[in-house]
C-alpha cells in the first residue's frame, strides 16, 4: 500500500507529481492512500513547503487537456475522496480510455464533473461576496481585511484573481481553513483565521448599500432567484444584506405606484431636451457604473426600450464576450444573453469547456433597437452612431474588468471594439489587437446560427462556433495542442 501525503488541501502540483510516479510504477488506485499533511498540524504553525526537487522525476505522459482543467478544479472540492477519484480517472485514461471524459453517463466522470462544477460555483461566490474592511496598520498605514466561508478549498486557486483585482492595496482574506495576504508584491498563505479578527463594518458599507438600493428594481423582483444568486448563508458578511427585507417588503407598493403613474410621454427633441440628455452623459464618480448607465440618454434608443441592459459577470473576469445589442427577452429581463441566442451561447460555452459564471458578458449597445410588426418587436441592427454613442459604457466596462481576452461576437461588436468595419467571414477565428493591447478573438454571434434556414446548416454552424471557442478553455488563444502533460 502506497501512502501519499500532500502539502495542503488543494495541492494540485503535489498530487500531479505523485500521480505521475504512481502511474509509472503501475500502482493501481486501490493500493494508494491519500492524506493531507497539515490536517493535524497546529493551527498557528507555518505551512511546510514540499521539497519537490528531492523527489525523482517520473516519466511524462499525455492526457486530454480537458482532464488537466477538470482535475485542477475538482481537487479544490471538500470531498476527502477527491484525490483517489482523480487518480482513478487518470488511471483509466492512461490505460487507453482516451475518450472517457466524453462519456457523461460514466459514474466516475459524472461525479468528478459535478465536483468541479461545485468548485467553480464556490469560486464565483467568493469573487462576488468578499467584502473588505479597512483597518489601521501598525506602521500608520491601512490594510483591508475580509472574512469568507467557502464550501470548498478554493483560496489558492483565487489568489491570482484577487492579487490582480486589488493590486493597489494591502489586503488579507481569512477563511476557516486557510488565509492569504497580499503585500503589494506577492501573495502569502497561512493557516485559517477567525471571524472576530475582521471588523463588522467600516465607512465603505454605506456605499455598498447605496449601490444596492439604486439597482434594485421592484417590478422585476424574484426572491427565489435572489436567494439562488445570493444565498442567505453569505448575508452576515454583506453590508447590503440588511436592505434586502425592507426592499422586498416595499416592492409591491413601489411597483403598484409605478403602474398607477402610467407611461410617460417622451419630450420633444428641443434644444433644451438635447442639453438635458447631454448633462446626463457626464460620469458621476460616486455612482457605480451599472447604476450610472441606467440613466444614459446618449442616443434615442432609450425612449422605446424597457431599460438599460448592462453587462454581467465577475468583476475581474479573464474573458469578456461582447455581442451586438440586447434582444426582446433580454430587454424585458434586464440581463444580457438570456433569450434564444443566449441559450445557444450557454450551450456552446459548456461544450467548449467554459463556464458562464467565469466570464463577463455584455453588448456593444445597451438598449434594444426594434421595429413593431403588429404586437411583435422585431430586432433592428443598431447604426454606427448608436454604437459610438454607447462606446463610453463598453470602454468603461473593459477598463473596469480588465480582461485578458475579448471575444467579439459579430461585426457590430468588432466595430465597437476595434473602430473599423471588419467582415466576420474574413477575420473569423483570428486574434486581432485593440489599441490598448487587449487581444480580440473574432467569431459569429449566436443569433447568426439561429437565422440559418436549414437544420444541417445550423448544426454545422454551431459545431464551428464551439470550435472557435474551444482554444479559449484550452489555454492561450491560438494554442492548437490537443493534449497536455499530466
Amino acid at each position: 500500500m502506497q501512502h501519499i501525503d500532500l502539502g495542503f488541501e488543494a495541492d494540485f502540483d503535489g498530487w500531479r507529481a505523485a500521480a505521475r510516479r504512481l502511474v509509472a510504477g503501475r500502482v493501481p488506485p486501490g493500493n494508494v492512500v491519500w492524506t493531507v499533511a497539515d490536517r493535524q498540524r497546529d493551527l498557528f504553525a507555518p505551512a511546510p513547503v514540499p521539497d519537490r526537487q528531492a523527489e525523482p522525476p517520473a516519466p511524462a505522459f499525455t492526457v486530454p487537456r480537458a482532464f488537466v482543467t477538470l482535475a485542477a478544479d475538482a481537487i479544490c472540492h471538500s470531498d476527502r475522496e477527491r484525490f483517489g477519484l482523480l487518480y482513478a480517472l487518470l488511471w483509466r485514461l492512461h490505460a487507453g480510455e482516451r475518450s472517457l471524459l466524453e462519456i457523461a453517463s460514466d459514474p466516475l466522470v459524472a461525479r468528478v464533473s459535478e465536483m468541479a462544477k461545485a468548485v467553480r460555483r464556490d469560486q464565483h461566490k467568493m469573487k462576488a461576496f468578499v467584502r473588505f474592511r479597512e483597518v489601521a496598520d501598525e506602521d500608520g498605514g491601512v490594510r483591508f481585511l475580509s472574512w469568507f466561508e467557502p464550501e470548498h478549498f478554493v483560496v489558492d486557486s483565487l489568489a491570482p484573481f484577487f492579487a490582480d483585482r486589488f493590486a493597489a492595496m494591502r489586503w488579507a482574506i481569512l477563511t476557516p481553513y486557510r488565509s492569504m495576504a497580499w503585500d503589494g508584491e506577492a501573495v502569502t498563505f497561512g493557516p485559517g483565521g477567525r471571524r472576530d479578527a475582521v471588523p463588522d463594518a467600516d465607512a465603505l458599507d454605506d456605499q455598498w448599500r447605496t449601490y444596492y438600493a439604486s439597482i434594485f428594481n421592484p417590478a422585476r423582483l424574484k426572491p427565489a432567484h435572489m436567494r439562488a444568486e445570493m444565498p442567505k448563508k453569505y448575508w452576515h458578511n454583506l453590508p447590503e444584506a440588511r436592505l434586502i427585507r425592507p426592499l422586498i417588503e416595499a416592492a409591491g407598493g413601489r411597483a403598484g405606484a409605478m403602474v398607477d403613474r402610467g407611461g410617460t410621454v417622451p419630450a420633444k427633441r428641443t434644444a433644451q431636451a438635447v442639453a438635458a440628455r447631454s448633462a446626463l452623459e457626464v460620469p458621476a464618480a460616486d455612482v457605480p457604473l451599472a447604476a450610472e448607465a441606467a440613466g444614459c440618454r446618449a442616443c434615442p434608443l432609450w425612449r422605446d426600450a424597457t431599460g438599460t441592459v448592462f453587462g454581467e459577470g465577475p468583476a475581474m473576469a479573464g474573458i469578456m464576450f461582447v455581442g451586438e445589442q440586447p434582444g426582446d427577452q433580454e430587454d424585458l429581463a434586464g440581463r444580457p444573453f438570456v433569450g434564444p441566442a443566449g441559450e445557444v451561447f450557454d450551450r456552446a460555452l459548456a461544450e467548449a469547456g467554459l463556464d458562464r459564471l467565469d466570464v463577463y458578458v455584455t453588448n456593444a449597445v445597451k438598449h434594444f433597437k426594434f421595429r413593431l410588426r403588429g404586437k411583435r418587436r422585431i430586432h433592428e441592427r443598431p447604426g454606427r452612431g448608436e454604437v459610438q454613442a454607447c462606446g463610453q459604457w463598453l470602454a468603461r466596462e473593459i477598463a473596469q474588468v480588465r480582461p485578458r481576452l475579448i471575444v467579439g461576437l459579430g461585426s457590430t461588436a468588432l466595430f465597437a471594439l476595434l473602430g473599423r468595419d471588419l467582415p466576420v467571414t474574413r477575420v473569423r477565428g483570428r486574434v486581432l489587437q485593440r489599441a490598448d493591447g487587449i487581444p480580440v478573438l473574432a467569431t459569429v454571434h449566436p443569433s447568426y446560427i439561429l437565422r440559418l434556414p436549414e437544420e444541417a446548416a445550423r448544426t454545422a454552424a454551431y459545431a464551428r462556433f464551439v470550435e472557435d471557442l474551444r482554444p479559449i478553455a484550452a489555454g492561450p488563444v491560438g494554442r492548437e495542442a490537443a493534449s497536455a502533460s499530466a
